[in-house]
């Protein structure tokens, strides 16, 4: 069955055509597949004239391409213009305006021999559409192609500049120009420094708004004192109207506060509503777990132990007296709290009944203003111990949130230690299991190796294998199935070479089966993969192996040692915060305290009458009812007292018997160990979310006593604004709008009232006076207006911007932990170790590598390995940026230049692993290697250019790997 490939529908180079660019007379058109293409030639040949030209015909700067400082420098020499045509894919929902382009847009770029250049946007029939730059534009963003973004096309001089550079702000500008972050920063360093313009514009207008108002003001006062005696006398009975309805206006407001603060608080109420949900579906969350791991531990003790049957029995026996010792013990406390209530009353009745003996002839004025005195100074005590009281239940739930988060970060190390371990003992048994076998074939084939190889060299040589023998793997397989008929075989290089010359094309003579070097045995009609991935006698590098494993184990000790050390600090500091949670819980009860009693004793006073008149002989009645109740209340409590002891002996009892029959039954469930520890773990986190719905729970009853509250408020409020209103309609039938306050109106009537008494002459022409007071006025307003309009632009700006920001930065640290995991990824393939130390304080990135050989604890930063190793390396970078930032095509001139051809062959699996798992999006890979030993694949494409001869025009290609593709509809 045929496997269906998915490619990318828009933003793909579907092929590139140039004339008269660079040193080129002619050269393509060039067709691209759509996912891996190789263009392959020696320098000179055309290849960075081909990058360069998509650069170029898709408006980047002549600056970006590092070939030129200006367009005219492009156009061959001799010649007065140079051309660019480019085709990009437009197919799909997401193309761009489909029904006048079509399915593909063609661009074609002429740059004339003094710099200037011409768009023709054309559409797959060959119309032109558009001339304007701007079209282009938003084709480009449409598709998301950045030809100015390394990432898109990376150069060779923008590599240099950047990757091969030894300096760590060059990495680090590169990693910012590739992300886009470089721009992000750049547009707010700008808005930044327009919105400190903006505020000095503002604090000039402010300065000149100030003497406006003065002058306005000494032009209205003038323009008031030649209004007339009327005229005041009319405006001073406009002000009482006003007046009435401004008293309204502010009963209103405060009116409607109260209800926003309602809605609010009926919001913030629906809210912890959703929270106390969400706990709870964490809370049964959590019994589920606990439930189920409790159903495995019995289901254990049931295999395991016959006695656990009466052990259930016991533990029920137990829990059943605990509940009733535990009922008894809430009978007498209430017993006890009950008594301490009447004893307390009895006490304040014998006080109250002595103090009404001795005031009877003594004067009560003097004691009247000292307990008011005490009460003021109560009142004020208690308003200091609540807010301590907020501040210390602050702390509570500070430290609350930060022994959780150490409790799961706890949790998480310690399964982190556990999968290190199961690693630890997973390569332990690999060692063994290698030092056995190298053990093994010393004694088996050590003597005998070197003849069985020359062997079969020798059998190479008579004409008796076809293809040169490779791989120990394949020689032991091949020993090992039939070495006696090692004429009618044959060793071969790869899988794929074996299934075309055994089962595509007609086998050789005289062979019925071969062997690949990994060890595969391929008849005419089947295949059978080999098991092993490595030859178990006859490798040569067991000893390596070996070196690697006990290197691995070694690292894999240190970071287990790690791990503990980090989960001794958290345990550390989870007691330090416990033991700081229990002395702010300590403190909050005696704030508490202190509060009940100052509020009891304010009340105490507060009942106190100025006059009383109080009959003595009706307290006294009352006080002996009291002391009749306290003798019964103590003889319930004694009572309960002895049933609470009982119970006690009782629950004792079930208890040791539990005990005994418990310990009898650990001593033969250590299997039910582990599982007690998660036993252990999923009751705490049970009781963790208990405490968290509880949390939930008070702060809704809180909140709803306060949202109570504003609503009794509210309906004063309502009753106060109807007294108000009737008033104002007595003074106003007919509402009027009002925007100042009662007290400016206030003040407004009584300096009217002094003029109209003082009756001053206006002197002055009238109608200037009036237009000098209208000018000054509306100027006045004016700049209030614009300086207010500027005030709420600037205001809401600082709010944008610090969202903005902090967006900016954690976009920034995602990015920065996504190349990070993708570089270390990309390295393990090659068994490197690597770091990446982004300081974006100082604006470095640093690049530390190790190689798969030596001590793997030791880093070296890229300019201490060797060349390859550093492109290797840099490879790996590239990689890890293409996969955090977004572009329909990847262009990279010449990545392997430097590498040997280890290096060269991991970094092109790499490359084409990268290309295979995003077959959406385009490659294209400029390299001076001959691309040989490529796999044969539909994805892959090689434009292989000859170097052009004397006198030739037109550079000739060819495709190697793929046929051109079909247009699709």
């Amino acid at each position: 069955m045929l496997e269906v490939l998915t490619a990318a529908e828009v933003g793909i180079i579907e092929s590139i055509q140039l004339r008269n660019f660079m040193c080129h007379s002619m050269l393509g058109p060039f067709k691209f597949g759509s996912n891996v293409n190789f263009v392959v030639g020696n320098n000179g040949s055309g290849k960075s004239a081909v990058l360069t030209a998509l650069i170029v015909g898709l408006g980047g700067k002549a600056v970006a391409t590092n070939r030129g400082s200006s367009l005219k420098g492009f156009v061959k020499d001799g010649q007065n213009s140079a051309d660019i045509s480019i085709i990009l894919r437009n197919r799909g929902d997401d193309a761009y305006r489909a029904n006048v382009y079509g399915d593909s847009i063609t661009v074609q770029q002429h740059i004339s021999m003094d710099g200037s250049r011409s768009y023709k946007l054309k559409s797959k029939t060959g119309t032109v559409v558009s001339t304007r730059k701007e079209e282009l534009v938003a084709i480009l963003d449409h598709f998301n192609i950045q030809v100015d973004n390394p990432v898109s096309v990376l150069t060779q001089e923008m590599s240099k500049q950047f990757l091969q550079s030894k300096n760590e702000g060059d990495k680090y500008k590169f990693f910012m120009k590739a992300t886009q972050l470089e721009q992000m920063k750049e547009d707010y360093s700008y808005i930044m420094e327009t919105k400190e313009r903006t505020k000095e514009q503002i604090n000039q207008g402010e300065e000149r708004l100030t003497e406006l108002k003065r002058q306005c003001l000494e032009k209205e006062e003038r323009f008031q004192n030649i209004a007339g005696l009327s005229t005041m006398k009319t405006n001073l009975e406009y002000l009482k109207h006003e007046m009435a309805w401004a008293v309204v206006n502010e009963i209103e407001k405060q009116l409607n506060a109260i209800r926003d603060n309602i809605k609010i608080g009926e919001d913030r109420a629906a809210r912890l509503d959703r929270k106390m949900e969400e706990q709870q579906v964490r809370l049964n969350e959590a019994e589920k777990k606990y439930k189920d791991i409790q159903d495995k531990l019995e289901k254990i003790s049931q295999e395991t132990d016959a006695r656990a049957p009466e052990c259930i029995a016991l533990k029920a026996d137990v829990t059943a007296k605990k509940r009733t010792y535990n009922e008894a013990e809430v009978l007498y406390n209430r017993s006890l709290n009950e008594y301490k209530a009447l004893k307390k009353d009895d006490e304040q009745l014998c006080k109250r009944i002595e103090e009404l003996k001795k005031s009877t002839d003594q004067s009560l004025e003097p004691e009247r203003l000292e307990r008011q005195k005490k009460i003021s100074w109560l009142r004020e005590r208690v308003k200091a111990l609540q807010d301590q009281e907020n501040s210390v239940n602050q702390e509570t739930e500070q430290f609350q949130q930060a022994i959780e988060k150490d409790k799961e970060e706890n949790t998480r190390i310690k399964r982190e230690e556990l999968d290190l371990r199961n690693t630890l003992n997973y390569n332990q048994r690999q060692l063994k299991e290698l030092k056995d076998s190298k053990t093994d074939r010393l004694k088996r084939f050590g003597p005998h190796v070197p003849a069985l190889l020359e062997a079969i060299d020798d059998a190479y040589r008579k004409g008796r294998f076809k293809f040169k023998p490779v791989g120990p793997l394949g020689f032991e397989n091949l020993i090992k199935v039939k070495f006696q008929l090692c004429y009618q075989t044959t060793l071969l290089m790869n899988n794929s070479v074996a299934r075309a010359v055994m089962q595509s094309q007609k086998p050789p003579k005289n062979c019925r089966e071969a062997f690949t070097a990994s060890g595969d045995q391929v008849f005419s009609g089947r295949y059978y993969s080999s098991e092993n991935t490595r030859a178990k006698f006859l490798s040569k590098d067991v000893d390596s192996e070996i070196s690697d494993l006990e290197n691995e184990i070694e690292n894999k000790k240190a970071q287990i040692l790690n791990l503990q050390q980090h989960s001794s600090t958290l345990e550390k500091d989870i007691k330090r915060n416990e033991e700081l949670l229990r002395r702010c819980q300590l403190h909050y009860k005696e704030l508490k305290v202190k509060i009940r009693k100052s509020i009891s004793e304010i009340r105490e006073l507060e009942n106190i009458e100025e006059h009383q008149s109080v009959d003595i002989a009706t307290l006294e009645d009352e006080a002996q009812e009291n002391k009749s109740k306290m003798k019964m209340v103590e003889k319930n409590m004694e009572q309960q007292k002895e049933n609470m002891e009982h119970l006690k002996s009782l629950k004792i009892e079930a208890e040791n018997k539990y005990d005994a029959i418990k310990l009898k039954i650990n001593q033969l469930s250590e299997l039910a160990d582990p599982l007690k520890d998660e036993l252990n773990l999923a009751d705490s986190e049970v009781d963790n979310q208990k405490r968290g719905k509880r949390h939930y729970e008070e702060k809704q009853k809180e909140h709803l006593d306060t949202l109570n509250k504003k609503k009794r408020e509210l309906d004063m409020k309502e009753k106060e604004l109807e007294e108000k209103m009737s008033q104002a309609r007595q003074i106003c039938p007919e509402r009027i709008e009002v925007k100042k306050s009662a007290s400016i109106l206030d003040k407004e009537i009584n300096r009217l009232r002094q003029k109209i008494q003082a009756e001053h002459a206006s002197h002055g022409d009238r109608e200037e006076i009036m237009r000098q007071y209208q000018e000054a006025r509306e100027t006045y307003l004016d700049l209030d207006n614009k300086v207010r309009t500027l005030k709420r632009f600037i205001k809401l700006l600082e709010e944008i911007m610090t969202h903005r920001f902090k967006t900016y930065q954690q976009f920034r640290r995602c990015l920065t932990l996504r190349c990070k995991l993708y570089f270390d990824n990309l390295l393990s393939q090659r068994a490197y170790c690597g770091k990446m130390n982004f300081d974006h304080k100082n604006e470095t990135l640093s690049i530390s590598v190790q190689p798969g050989e030596g001590n793997r604890a030791a880093f070296n930063d890229m300019r201490a390995l060797s060349g390859g190793e550093r492109s290797f390396s840099t490879v790996c970078f590239i990689l890890s940026l293409w996969s955090i930032a977004e572009s329909p095509f990847r262009c990279l001139d010449e990545f392997d230049v430097y590498m040997d051809m280890v290096n060269r062959r991991i970094a092109m699996d790499m490359i084409l692993k990268m290309a295979d798992s995003q077959r959406f999006r385009q490659f294209i890979l400029l390299t001076p290697q001959s691309m040989s030993s490529l796999p044969s694949s539909k994805l892959i494409r090689i434009l292989r250019m000859s170097d052009p001869e004397r006198g030739q025009t037109t550079l000739p290609y060819r495709p190697v790997t793929q046929e051109e593709e079909d247009d699709r509809s």
